[in-house]
């Protein structure tokens, strides 16, 4: 997750990577798992926080949580 700590998450819903000089578009729940995965969090860790922070169940959030990691992968921005 090295490349995720070079992400600059700005004010709004835009991340930066300068190093690879690409920039995502981010909806207000990535941005707090990118925040969070920045914090050095497991993906169980990130998943009981937004249990507390969202009315989602576990099932719902074990789900996208996952889907967003695929996602990273996907973009090369974890292994």
């Amino acid at each position: 997750m090295q490349k995720i700590q070079h992400l600059m998450l700005e004010e709004g819903t835009i991340a930066f990577h300068p190093m690879l000089g690409n920039s995502y578009q981010l909806n207000g729940t990535s941005k707090r798992i990118l925040q969070l995965l920045k914090q050095h969090k497991t993906k169980e860790g990130i998943i009981q926080t937004l249990l507390l922070e969202y009315d989602v169940t576990y099932e719902e959030l074990f789900i996208d949580v996952s889907d967003f990691f695929a996602k990273l992968k996907g973009y090369g921005l974890s292994e």
